[in-house]
């Protein structure tokens, strides 16, 4: 036990600053009691009985404003699991100020394009250390109605997990706002559908799974549109399901 959190400690610091146990508690206070409820008229979360309280989870939420790495842990981080939410996020937010803080609150980087071995590595390690883990398999922010496009990264990484014997339930989650673009005294929702595990191996079991899993994100993102107040059709979840190599 002793050396695989040594392995994980490795890893993290070659990646990012892991969490700081200041500045932690400092911005969950700012963004869950100042910036969210201060913004937002209302904030509701449907479908809690779905998000498991301990052991590895794979969370699979919508994309759909900057609002959304606030609600995930509004509605799953230390208040509500008695954990953090762990974000895997691309090289270009790590920069900068944001960076900063990122690089302090327990995110770390990856080329979507060509994600690099540690990156994957590591996040296998914090599943097998029992963290909830945040990727957003649209890879960004994506605002119009449409079919839902998931890159690759999020089933290979399940898949991953799985050859090194860990089945990780794979939730997906649907966030809403009262516009497309949040305004202030909007709405805001986040629905948690029920776990998904995958199954088999390779390219063809990763393409089955994400067809899966974009289906159950558009279901959980319907759910979280009409407690908004928002019409299902202004959600991403039109069929065809599109799926992209990356």
């Amino acid at each position: 036990m002793a050396t695989a959190s040594s392995q994980l400690s490795k890893r993290e610091q070659s990646l990012c600053n892991g969490i700081s146990p200041w500045l932690s508690p400092l911005a969950m206070l700012l963004t869950q009691d100042v910036a969210l409820k201060g913004f937002f008229r209302s904030l509701k979360v449907l479908g809690g009985e779905h998000l498991p309280h301990s052991g590895p989870v794979l969370m699979a939420p919508t994309h759909r404003a900057r609002w959304d790495a606030l609600m995930l842990p509004y509605a799953a981080g230390r208040r509500v699991s008695g954990r953090d939410c762990r974000f895997m996020v691309t090289l270009d937010e790590m920069k900068g100020l944001q960076g900063w803080f990122l690089h302090r609150l327990g995110c770390f980087p990856v080329n979507q394009l060509k994600p690099q071995t540690a990156s994957l590595r590591f996040a296998v390690d914090l599943l097998e250390a029992g963290q909830q883990l945040v990727v957003f398999p649209e890879g960004r922010i994506m605002r119009e109605p449409g079919p839902i496009r998931l890159m690759q990264g999020l089933a290979r990484l399940a898949l991953l997990a799985s050859a090194h014997g860990l089945q990780v339930p794979v939730l997906p989650i649907g966030i809403a706002y009262g516009r497309a673009i949040p305004r202030f005294g909007d709405r805001a929702a986040l629905a948690f559908g029920e776990p998904l595990f995958v199954e088999g191996h390779g390219r063809e079991a990763a393409k089955r799974f994400s067809d899966q899993l974009a289906a159950a994100m558009a279901a959980a993102e319907r759910q979280a549109l009409e407690a908004v107040g928002r019409s299902a059709a202004e959600g991403g979840f039109a069929t065809p399901v599109e799926f992209s190599n990356v």
